[in-house]
C-alpha cells in the first residue's frame, strides 16, 4: 500500500524563488566556481539546508526553500562519499529540476564564528583545488 506521506525535502539559498517555480540545471552555482551547474542539491535536514543558505554565493536574505523531487535523485556524492560516509546529512542531488512548494520563514543560523570557521576551511580547500 502506497504512503500519504512522502519525504520533505529542503533547498537552502540566497535566490528569491516564487512558490511554484522549478530549480533546475544550468544556473551557477551558489557555491566554489560559481559553475554551470550540473545537478541541483535538496537535503532533508534543516541543519543542511541552513548550512546551504548560510554558504551560498551574495549578499541576497538567506532562505529555506521546502522542495519537490520532479525526477529520481541520488546521494550527494561530494558530502556523503568524500565527508560524511553513510549520508547523515541526507544530502542528495538530481538532474531533474525540483519544485518549490513553500518556505520556511522561522529558523535559527548557526553562531557567526561557525559560519567564519565553516567559510575559512572551505577557502582553505579552494586553495588547494578541491571544490567544498
Amino acid at each position: 500500500m502506497q504512503s500519504v506521506f512522502s519525504q520533505t525535502f529542503f533547498h537552502g539559498t540566497k535566490a528569491d524563488l516564487k512558490l511554484g517555480e522549478l530549480v533546475t540545471t544550468g544556473m551557477n552555482s551558489n557555491y566554489g566556481q560559481r559553475k554551470q551547474a550540473e545537478y541541483v542539491y535538496l537535503t532533508a535536514t534543516l541543519d543542511a539546508a541552513i548550512w546551504g543558505a548560510e554558504l551560498a554565493y551574495g549578499e541576497e536574505r538567506q532562505r529555506i526553500y521546502l522542495v519537490e523531487p520532479m525526477g529520481q535523485v541520488e546521494d550527494d556524492p561530494d558530502l556523503t562519499d568524500k565527508k560524511f560516509p553513510g549520508n547523515p546529512t541526507l544530502s542528495y542531488r538530481s538532474k531533474h529540476p525540483f519544485k518549490v512548494v513553500g518556505e520556511i520563514t522561522i529558523w535559527q543560523g548557526h553562531a557567526p564564528e561557525q559560519v567564519k570557521a565553516m567559510k575559512h576551511g572551505l577557502a582553505k580547500l579552494s586553495e588547494q583545488g578541491i571544490e567544498g
